[in-house]
């Protein structure tokens, strides 16, 4: 996993740079719908046959996103570059150091919050806004159910971990108790 972060990062940063000169929210999500297009195996499939030319590949690729990004020439060499290299199979792990990236550009930072119940509307919202006054950075959230918490979230930033669940309680209660 280290080695394909590795390989992709000289990517995302240069990709990165040129989307600086423009739109950095349409060049994300460019990079977004082209990483959910090459994860799929027909995809991958259809770019390692030697029936279908490289330029084939690429039309393909940038046929099957809606991002008006993709009509640029800077998109077209990107995604050309990527499948002469045989790198296509790197773009979900470009798009996440893309987004990193732009998240540390604007001084935020992805938050994944697991709750025991559905968190909606100004629920959320006065946890987010918690949350960001703790982690000192503005947080873009996304949520999750997992009953087996029982009560409480747990939030990941990062590396970055706030578990206040009942589970992690409960756990570190036995732990207590049988130490």
């Amino acid at each position: 996993m280290a080695e394909l972060a590795t390989i992709a990062r000289p990517y995302a940063e240069a990709l990165f740079r040129v989307a600086e000169g423009g739109d950095v929210g349409a060049w994300s999500t460019l990079v977004q719908e082209l990483a959910q297009v090459a994860r799929l195996p027909e995809v991958l499939s259809i770019a390692a046959s030697p029936k279908v030319s490289r330029t084939q590949v690429g039309d393909l690729l940038l046929a099957a996103v809606k991002s008006p990004a993709k009509d640029t020439p800077q998109a077209k060499n990107f995604v050309q570059m990527l499948i002469d290299n045989h790198r296509l199979s790197l773009l979900p792990e470009i798009a996440t150091q893309f987004e990193e990236l732009k998240n540390a550009r604007e001084g935020a930072a992805d938050a994944l919050i697991v709750s025991a119940f559905p968190l909606e509307g100004e629920q959320l919202n006065d946890l987010v806004a918690s949350l960001e006054r703790k982690f000192k950075r503005k947080l873009k959230p996304s949520v999750e159910v997992d009953a087996s918490l029982i009560g409480g979230v747990r939030v990941t930033v990062g590396d970055e971990v706030l578990d206040t669940s009942v589970r992690a309680r409960l756990a570190s209660m036995q732990t207590a108790l049988t130490a």
